[in-house]
């Protein structure tokens, strides 16, 4: 087996004719009909071995005994051909069965195609997947080649493949400049509609790290994050970031609403047999008729959903080279998508932290960098207080008021300031470390709660204290935890309470 390399994908655009177009369009139709003959030979196969004896013996092993176990499940995959090379097997003689499929595509091609069959059964085996969705017409948008030797690769300033060519568009960007000059593993075509035109893109998968603009460079300290709903908190060494969750995205929820109801009315002015009397759709099979102006009505929609998905994706690219910037180290609670969906459906909808997170660890682990998220069980940041007292708080009260210590921050710093103090291994808070740090960082705090507060899309309740005196001195009061000198933190209450409680140095208090 070869050794794997890093890689990563230069998108290319592709100057196509009418005939290219033609010619593209029947080899992604031949594509698709294997892709899914692939893909029901798959799941029958798959089905086979769960009904297997071999299968039902290989589950009563031990869980502990993971050699035996998938040596177990391994025999009954085999039993039934039931691996990549097999379905690719498979795949080469369906293609020989039809010539037009086989006129269509190269071998490489027709092996990657099985491929991706046997991958979306894979995530089925292992329970990753509830089932498998075939490929309807106008769904199966992309083939790749194996090497760009043979089938599609890439020659010169184009692509060429089985009698086709297609020259790129090639400027003097230096993120495709760098792509070119690196070695090409293979080459993805990828087709998009936009604007209701057709147009197509080559992806090149090179080998090696991808261009990095200058602006985007990646720090080397440690960064806590408190990732909510509509805000994010990033504290570092120098610097705190307080700002609304993808501010830049424009909800066109309304206008895809309007959409859809103009699509459903013209659903049933089509279908009108498709429907009961009082207005719910059949259960029987049916077949949907779809008008020209349903169609334009779809395009209509389906544009704007991809327009809000990518400038969706372009502003979490932008808050994690930010986030970078400032350091590689991240650190930051396991916040739970899904039960935030239960009560803020649409809004996790519109905004995906998800594919933040994702996007956040993809890139910082490709910069050599970590990140570790802890549970909120353990370490519950939201309530704990530089003292160590705890408090629980409601979700409206965004600024914390420790009645302790008189500690006032915002609540997403705060929370984003402890966890730069968690610890990897125990995943525990230490309240001392994160006592030492607070007085070279509170100014740096306060200015970032102190921006924040100006976007309307993260004003609160609760004013972050105002400036008196020089700028370089951050606001205080009798019941404030830091001195006018910045000798100490803590106000009296928690130096009375200090000697006769001393908190250890890794000391959590955690709250049932």
């Amino acid at each position: 087996m070869a050794a794997k390399t890093s890689s990563f994908v230069t998108e290319v655009p592709l100057i196509t004719t009418s005939k290219d177009l033609a010619v593209l369009a029947a080899r992604l139709e031949a594509g698709r009909q294997l892709y899914n003959a692939v893909l029901s030979e798959g799941r029958k196969r798959l089905q086979l071995v769960r009904d297997s004896e071999l299968y039902q013996q290989a589950r009563l092993i031990d869980k502990n005994d993971k050699k035996a176990r998938n040596s177990a499940f391994q025999k009954a995959r085999e039993a039934y051909r039931f691996s990549d090379y097999d379905l690719q097997a498979f795949a080469n003689k369906t293609a020989i069965a039809s010539v037009w499929i086989k006129s269509n595509l190269d071998v490489h091609t027709i092996q990657k195609v099985a491929t991706r069959a046997f991958k979306a059964l894979e995530r089925m085996a292992f329970g990753k997947a509830k089932k498998v969705r075939f490929k309807q017409k106008g769904q199966f948008s992309s083939l790749e080649g194996k090497t760009n030797k043979q089938g599609i690769r890439w020659t010169g300033n184009g692509v060429e493949w089985s009698r086709l060519k297609l020259q790129a568009i090639i400027n003097n960007d230096p993120v495709i400049l760098h792509g070119l000059n690196s070695k090409i593993k293979y080459v993805r075509l990828v087709r998009r509609i936009l604007n209701q035109k057709t147009y197509w893109f080559a992806q090149l998968v090179c080998e090696g790290k991808p261009y990095q603009k200058p602006q985007n460079t990646v720090g080397d300290g440690i960064v806590g994050m408190d990732l909510g709903v509509s805000t994010v908190a990033i504290v570092s060494d120098n610097e705190t970031i307080l700002t609304a969750f993808a501010v830049e995205l424009i909800s066109k929820q309304k206008l895809i609403r309007k959409l859809q109801r103009k699509m459903d009315r013209q659903r049933r002015a089509n279908n009108p047999d498709n429907f009961n009397s009082n207005g719910t759709v059949k259960k029987s099979s049916k077949r949907w008729n779809k008008s020209n102006r349903y169609k334009k009505t779809a395009a209509k929609k389906r544009e704007i959903e991809r327009k809000q998905a990518a400038q969706r994706k372009s502003s979490h690219g932008k808050l994690v080279n930010q986030t970078l910037k400032l350091g590689k180290h991240i650190k930051t609670e396991k916040v739970s998508v899904k039960a935030w969906q239960k009560k803020w459906g649409k809004s996790i909808g519109f905004k995906s932290p998800s594919s933040f997170q994702s996007e956040l660890v993809r890139k910082a682990e490709n910069a050599g960098g970590t990140v570790l998220m802890f549970s909120t069980h353990k370490t519950a940041l939201s309530q704990t207080c530089l003292c160590g007292n705890k408090q629980k708080k409601s979700l409206s009260q965004r600024v914390h008021h420790c009645s302790v210590c008189g500690l006032k921050m915002q609540r997403d710093i705060l929370s984003a300031y402890l966890s730069r103090y968690v610890d990897p291994k125990t995943e525990t808070l230490s309240i001392q470390l994160a006592r030492n740090g607070w007085l070279g960082m509170e100014k740096s705090l306060l200015d970032g709660w102190r921006d924040g507060s100006n976007q309307r899309q993260v004003l609160q309740r609760g004013e972050p204290p105002q400036r008196t005196g020089s700028s370089a001195r951050t606001a205080t009061s009798s019941k404030s935890p830091i001195s006018n000198d910045g000798s100490e933190w803590m106000s009296s209450n928690l130096i009375a309470r200090e000697k006769s409680e001393p908190v250890r140095v890794n000391e959590t208090r955690v709250v049932s």
